[in-house]
């Protein structure tokens, strides 16, 4: 069958929304195929039982993209061809990465939600709703210090930049308030983030209602009074509209797959810089009305995983059943460090071939990347998002291999090319893995130092020898730890192309020495970020950003959009 055939079955939202038992009063539809979920309906479900957590991750992740979302969503797929009432909870794009080297984040082939132009867009306008209140408390407070500066704020102290949903690394250092008035004690050296690394899409994504994300909001930190005591929107009186501006984006999305499998998504921060996962407020919508959920977490196991695990599991009590940790055999070859992939370079050299040399010096990231995940004392199965070049030589070493690694189990996935079909064995073995017994446990207790959590991230997680700081961060860190912002977890910014901070070393590198530039407190949020060697919070574009093939034909359809 052709994709065009499937596209064409896709159903009305209220009919998705059914196989769900979801009333259609929740609803609050964004046409024919789009609907946000009013959580009003989290108390009125709270008693249902749970489904089974599962989550995906994958490998240390390639410019060539190893099919995360594509395994993703065929499993969900899957799992309801094999009778399971399942669900999929997914991030919303950033535009950044849509127009940039990453391109969308809908999936791909006979495996994909839709609308898919839509989601990879502007959506239900979440992302801008984030970019708004974020924007507005910069706004504020500029406004209060022109206005006379009742508080006190020290402008060399702001540490609250603007954000744009654009990768455009122009923006990271500026200068503003120049000419205004002809004051020029208002003028500051600032910048801008990419809005997926506001503290206010974290906050968004971490909340667990509307009033918990209210608080959330009051606590960010924005600057500091010429006593050194912190200013807070709440301080400057921009809380409330904050939060009104976000009063929609609040209610998670949802769409559905070429399959009418049911998809969520909701929230939408990076995971090299912010905690990168779907919201909490999603999930526990997905498990009160799902047999199977299966949510994603960005990058590899090093970053969204860690996270999840040790910020959005404490946050939200909710434990996974099983994880999945997706590869593919060309990515495995990268990792032997032997060929250089960089964006818009040739595969051919040697990634379409048979080639188990590369595949024995590579396969040493897989192993790193199950061994992050048992640390937490869940169940791994491995998916290897299978390729037309991949032998059956080269796929079963991979099996043998992730078995030995200590995967309970390790599956092929052909969801690209063949849909639910093409996923089946790995549900199956999700269903087995989901069903044993666990031992969840945190990799470190928040009464820690801060140094100590650091460390234990960065030895046991990435495989460093040492963490080293420079003077900022090791004054920063006694200051936090004096204002008790000790006892929050930590969200590490790093890389996401290797486990170490330097994106050339794949594989596995070890006994490295991890640099720390820099550490900032999220208050509202509840975490502490450490930025990692030249970690940037404003991506750039490449020298041939996607964006230059993206158009609309003359049918007035959108092309070139992946």
């Amino acid at each position: 069958m052709r994709l065009d055939g499937i596209v064409n079955m896709i159903e009305p939202i209220s009919k998705i929304a059914q196989r769900l038992n979801i009333n259609e009063e929740y609803l609050i539809p964004y046409g024919k195929y789009i609907a946000k979920v009013n959580i009003s309906i989290l108390e009125k479900i709270k008693d249902r039982p749970k489904g089974k957590y599962i989550l995906v991750t994958a490998i240390t992740p390639t410019h060539l993209g190893e099919g995360k979302t594509v395994t993703t969503i065929g499993l969900g797929m899957a799992l309801n061809r094999l009778g399971k009432l399942a669900s999929i909870c997914l991030r919303q794009p950033s535009l950044g990465p849509v127009f940039g080297i990453k391109g969308g984040a809908a999936g791909g082939g006979f495996s994909r939600v839709l609308p898919m132009e839509d989601l990879n867009l502007h959506f239900t306008g979440d992302t801008h709703a984030v970019s708004l209140a974020h924007n507005l408390a910069s706004a504020f407070l500029d406004n209060h210090i022109y206005h006379g500066n009742k508080l006190n704020i020290k402008p060399s102290t702001i540490s609250w930049r603007r954000v744009i949903d654009i990768n455009d690394r122009f923006l990271r250092k500026i200068k503003i308030g120049l000419d205004i008035g002809k004051r020029s004690d208002i003028s500051r050296v600032s910048g801008f983030d990419i809005v997926s690394a506001s503290e206010v899409m974290a906050i968004l994504a971490l909340s667990l209602d509307f009033f918990d994300l209210r608080r959330r909001l009051s606590q960010i930190v924005l600057a500091e009074d010429i006593h050194g005591c912190p200013i807070t929107c709440e301080d400057i009186k921009v809380a409330g509209a904050m939060s009104v501006l976000l009063k929609d984006a609040i209610n998670p999305n949802l769409i559905q797959t070429v399959e009418n499998t049911p998809c969520f998504v909701h929230g939408g921060p990076f995971a090299n810089i912010g905690p990168g996962n779907s919201s909490i407020i999603v999930d526990n919508l997905a498990l009160r009305t799902s047999e199977y959920v299966i949510t994603e977490a960005g990058f590899g196991a090093d970053c969204g995983a860690e996270k999840f695990f040790n910020i959005k599991c404490r946050i939200s009590g909710l434990i996974p059943d099983a994880a999945v940790i997706v590869c593919s055999i060309r990515a495995l070859k990268i990792h032997s460090n032997r060929i250089k992939i960089f964006p818009g370079k040739s595969i051919d050299e040697g990634l379409n071939k048979e080639n188990i040399s590369l595949l024995e010096e590579g396969i040493c990231n897989l192993e790193k990347q199950i061994e992050n995940v048992r640390i937490f004392g869940i169940p791994v199965v491995v998916a290897i998002n299978r390729f037309s070049s991949d032998t059956e030589k080269e796929i079963n070493f991979v099996k043998k291999k992730a078995i030995e690694f200590g995967a309970y189990a390790c599956a092929v996935s052909e969801a690209w090319q063949k849909g639910s079909e093409g996923g089946l064995e790995l549900a199956r073995q999700i269903i087995e893995a989901a069903s044993l017994s666990k031992n969840f446990n945190f990799l470190y207790p928040l009464e820690i130092p801060i140094k100590e959590k650091i460390k234990i991230i960065a030895t046991r997680i990435y495989g460093a020898k040492d963490v080293v700081y420079s003077q900022i961060t090791e004054e920063k860190i006694e200051l936090f730890t004096q204002r008790g912002w000790d006892k929050f977890p930590i969200c590490m910014a790093k890389t996401q192309f290797s486990l170490s901070h330097d994106p050339n070393l794949k594989g596995r590198p070890r006994d490295f020495i991890l640099p720390i530039r820099d550490i900032c407190v999220s208050c509202g949020a509840e975490f502490l970020y450490p930025l990692c060697a030249d970690i940037q919070t404003m991506p750039g574009l490449p020298r041939h950003p996607l964006g230059e093939r993206i158009d609309i034909d003359k049918e007035g359809k959108v092309i070139g959009l992946s």
